[in-house]
């Protein structure tokens, strides 16, 4: 369904090393999706099911000073179209469109503000269904950290068709903007970032089972918690976390 995250992409510096932690953390199994003839790229999967994709840090975004990172894919109709739409509502087109054949076609865009992820077509006929919500191992809560939330909103309510849900008052660090994007219950949530987070940028939640065991794994695997756990309405509980290679992730889980 158009303005649906879908998909999610990690670039790392070291394919293995990375495949290693986030199965470790998270359960999943990496695959290798390259025949030798085009850039590396392997699949995470669940249970048999895709869930997310691993791939090198590009040379010419590490060269602009680029690090690690988790980049979100939203679903849309048509993705040469919305990449006009997207330039003609102030956000940039930093690759692409360009097709990965019989699979997608995608693009590489950002927000007016700077946060960036993908547009995307599937061309995959009769893909299986996602796992159930709440699956340990899925992708759980979608947050944008946007250098002003109330100004970047009518960008994605306008090409995506979002509407706001519940909004949560968070104090001195201001209000938390939940969203739907098409379903009955809220996607994520954006709000302003607070000043020790230097750009704007999507953050995504992978669901655990209990968030201290898998908090416990992130750091045997070398990676750090930088923040939890911590409780939130649900209930639920948080960790926000980096990996060992520097991209930063989240883990939510129902228990301790």
């Amino acid at each position: 369904m158009q303005g649906n995250f879908f998909w999610y992409d990690v670039m790392a510096t070291d394919l293995a090393a990375a495949a290693k932690f986030y199965g470790d953390v998270l359960g999943w199994t990496a695959q290798s999706q390259g025949d030798g003839g085009g850039p590396e790229y392997w699949a995470f999967k669940l249970g048999g099911r895709g869930i997310a994709g691993l791939m090198p840090l590009p040379e010419e975004y590490a060269r602009t000073g680029g690090r690690p990172a988790w980049l979100g894919y939203i679903y849309v109709d048509n993705t040469d179209e919305m990449v006009g739409r997207i330039q003609a509502e102030g956000g940039k087109l930093h690759k692409g469109p360009f097709t990965v054949p019989g699979v997608i076609r995608l693009a590489v865009v950002s927000d007016p503000q700077g946060a960036a992820f993908l547009i995307a077509t599937p061309l995959v006929k009769d893909a299986p269904p996602p796992l159930a919500p709440g699956t340990p191992g899925t992708i759980g809560w979608h947050e944008l950290y946007a250098n002003d939330w109330n100004a970047v909103w009518p960008f994605y309510e306008k090409l995506f068709g979002w509407t706001k849900d519940r909004a949560m008052d968070m104090g001195p660090m201001g209000t938390y903007q939940l969203f739907k994007t098409g379903g009955e219950l809220a996607a994520g949530a954006m709000m302003t970032r607070p000043p020790q987070i230097p750009v704007a940028h999507w953050g995504f939640y992978f669901n655990v089972e209990a968030i201290d065991a898998a908090a416990a794994r992130v750091t045997a695997g070398g990676g750090k918690i930088l923040n939890g756990p911590m409780e939130v309405p649900g209930p639920m509980w948080i960790v926000n976390c980096m990996d060992p290679q520097g991209a930063a992730f989240s883990l939510v889980g129902p228990k301790r």
